[in-house]
């Protein structure tokens, strides 16, 4: 990979309250997260939302999975 997958993920503080985004769209990441998560595939995900092209679904997984690696969220116990 020559160019950094992130480039397809923007941050803009006056469009969807600075949530990262698709390409500048207002699609967020995490909408592109919960789909994957509710089992859709990439070609489900571009054929319910057109304005996305495929490369954006693993470029959502994988700018998600840095964010979280820069964070350390332990677990807690059961109360």
């Amino acid at each position: 990979m020559t160019a950094p997958i992130h480039d397809r993920i923007t941050i803009e503080p006056d469009k969807m309250d600075g949530q990262p985004c698709i390409r500048g769209l207002r699609f967020p990441v995490v909408t592109v997260l919960r789909m994957v998560a509710g089992g859709m595939s990439i070609d489900d995900i571009i054929d319910e939302h057109p304005d996305l092209q495929p490369d954006d679904i693993p470029a959502a997984l994988s700018y998600a999975a840095e964010a979280l690696a820069e964070h350390y969220y332990p677990l807690r116990p059961p109360a």
